[in-house]
């Protein structure tokens, strides 16, 4: 799956899990699928730039599903392959309004012990996204990037019960902080999430996005705030992946303009929103793998539509 990338554009390193998932709904399951969050953020960013992804899986890892990262031009040369082990495997049940999830399985396996090495030739990376691996593993990643480069970071509500004062050290030295709804509460204290972003900010990262599922998301920047809504999905298939795939467009987009503005960040919401309502419309990376960058173009301008006064 070739894409034109633009001049400006800067690869983005992408660092976090690849898994194997196993999903059930209310009316349907999945089957052994391709997950794992570095696994959509790569997929999403490469419609931008050209993504590069450090992980780790098994020696069980499907090669189908190595062919599909390679399809999106993902460069794989950061992935560790532990012949010893097996893959990360994750399975999890959705009610019938998709409001939780029920976790069945987890089984970290090979990435419970998962040490990010940085490649020398992801040296030159300068859009770097941490996915919601421990805010330990984010410092190492942190220690190995290029001073200046652009580090945006996702977390996870467990981070900030067990590991608080690692993720609270953690937020001055990221540019851009991503987190739910829920995470911003009870990070901040604030059940309003307006006061809640703006104190987060006060912690330290540059800029904050606060994601609130179907109902959008918030930007917190030096230079103004911004809210855009989700795009109207009809047919929700499965949310899992959506905040990574939203997380990984937002870097993607930002990368491939060589810019962080304000102005950059809003259009990278639109593209992130257009990129997480692709994921929820199948099992795993299907819908947003296939989709293509034309249909992504689409949804960013009929969100621009939908959103203009």
């Amino acid at each position: 799956m070739s894409t034109t990338h633009p001049r400006a554009a800067r690869p983005a390193l992408i660092i976090g899990s690849v898994a194997i998932d196993r999903i059930a709904t209310s009316v349907a399951e999945s089957g052994d699928i391709l997950g794992g969050a570095a696994t959509y953020a790569s997929i999403a960013a490469s419609y931008f730039v050209p993504a590069r992804l450090v992980g780790v899986v098994g020696a069980d890892f499907p090669k189908r599903f190595m062919q599909r990262l390679r399809r999106h031009g993902v460069d794989l040369g950061g992935l560790q392959v532990d012949p010893a082990g097996k893959t990360f495997f994750w399975s999890g049940r959705y009610g019938e309004n998709f409001d939780r999830c029920e976790n069945l399985v987890t089984d970290l396996n090979v990435f419970e012990k998962f040490s990010p090495v940085i490649p020398p030739e992801y040296s030159d990376s300068r859009y770097v996204m941490l996915g919601a691996i421990t805010p330990a593993l984010q410092h190492q990643v942190v220690d190995q990037v290029a001073m200046g480069s652009f580090v945006l970071a996702d977390t996870r509500g467990l981070w900030i019960q067990v590991a608080r004062p690692d993720l609270e050290r953690l937020l001055p030295r990221v540019d851009l902080f991503v987190l739910n709804e829920d995470e911003a509460s009870e990070l901040s204290g604030e059940r309003n999430l307006i006061v809640a972003g703006r104190y987060i900010r006060r912690m330290g990262p540059r800029i904050v996005i606060v994601k609130k599922g179907s109902h959008g998301s918030l930007l917190f920047h030096p230079d103004g705030f911004f809210a855009l809504p989700a795009y109207p999905v009809s047919r929700l298939v499965d949310p899992t992946g959506a905040g990574d795939s939203y997380a990984g467009a937002l870097i993607g987009y930002l990368a491939s303009v060589n810019r962080t503005d304000f102005a950059a960040l809003r259009k990278a919401i639109a593209y992130a929103t257009a990129c997480a309502s692709l994921t929820v419309e199948s099992f795993g990376v299907n819908r947003l793998s296939m989709a293509g960058r034309e249909t992504i173009d689409l949804r960013y301008r009929e969100l621009v539509k939908m959103t203009r006064i």
